[in-house]
């Protein structure tokens, strides 16, 4: 047995900068939020092995480049972390790749006396949208997504046909609620012109797209309307090489009324948070390539 111990993979940089970006150029203000994560990849093996500092961009310094950049402007999270790869990786020489990942939070403008506030927001709590851009030499990766995406609908959905064994006492329903809290990421081609791609108008349009594809169709499972979500994401934008899901099943159980001499015809319902069924997949083009280094890291994906 060999008693060599070397280094492996490894990465480092500035996790969670929160940075809120205020544009005054008018007097109607526009509002820009992000949590955003730097992590570098490359030759840091004197610092490991030595303790020799040569080589570590400090992390304070990438705090600060992702407030210098924001002062030009965000745009999306994804044209905002391209620039960050490309600052470091270009400026350094040593640093051959790396990981910049960012979730955005949105605001709405407050309604006032009937239209919409100059300077005023709301939080917009239906979704977090996601962002992670991953290169390795010349070839960056882009991924983008959302998270604690909230649907449910409250028929056309069932579930009948499984195995039955001596521990199975779930009934089979052909009429039940379906709801789920909907984290998707997709990653784009990586030929993709990411100078000429509006990733604002991309999301907005795959997330409408998502939604649509969770209204349609009977649901004879979770797993069927994941894939009809997916496949539907994928016929409409060719850029995107794949999407992965991970979606919960969250229970909505009859409530027994008989004890208060009520019946209950399918409205009301017990809420359960735990327990909870959990379904992850890939939907992808049969012809393409996996690309692991692009997905290391993000969890909770298949």
């Amino acid at each position: 047995m060999s008693n060599n111990i070397v280094l492996g993979d490894n990465q480092y940089g500035k996790a969670e900068v929160r940075v809120v970006k205020v544009t005054r150029d008018t007097d109607r203000h526009q509002i820009e939020d992000l949590n955003v994560t730097s992590q570098l990849r490359g030759d840091f093996q004197a610092a490991h092995l030595e303790g020799d500092n040569g080589h570590v961009v400090a992390t304070d310094t990438q705090k600060n480049t992702i407030y210098a950049f924001a002062r030009d402007g965000i745009g999306s999270p994804e044209a905002f972390l391209l620039r960050l790869s490309e600052h470091f990786t270009s400026g350094f020489e040593w640093v051959t790749g790396g990981r910049w990942e960012a979730e955005a939070y949105s605001w709405d403008r407050i309604q006032a006396h009937g239209s919409e506030h100059d300077h005023s927001f709301v939080r917009n709590g239906q979704e977090v949208r996601t962002a992670v851009v991953v290169r390795e030499g010349a070839t960056t990766h882009v991924i983008s997504g959302l998270k604690d995406l909230t649907v449910l609908k409250t028929t056309q959905s069932g579930f009948v046909g499984y195995p039955r064994d001596q521990y199975t006492t779930l009934p089979e329903t052909t009429d039940r609620i379906l709801a789920t809290d909907v984290s998707a990421r997709w990653r784009y081609n990586t030929g993709l012109d990411v100078a000429g791609t509006d990733f604002n108008k991309s999301y907005d349009d795959i997330k409408a797209l998502l939604l649509e594809g969770f209204t349609e169709n009977y649901s004879h499972a979770l797993q069927q309307t994941l894939f009809d979500m997916g496949k539907k994401v994928l016929e409409a934008h060719s850029e995107v090489d794949e999407i992965k899901f991970s979606m919960p099943n969250k229970h909505h159980f009859l409530v027994d009324l008989t004890p208060f001499g009520l019946d209950n015809p399918n409205e009301v319902f017990f809420a359960a948070d735990r327990p909870y069924g959990l379904i992850e997949a890939t939907v992808q083009r049969d012809n393409t390539a996996p690309a692991p280094i692009a997905w290391s890291g993000i969890a909770g994906f298949c």
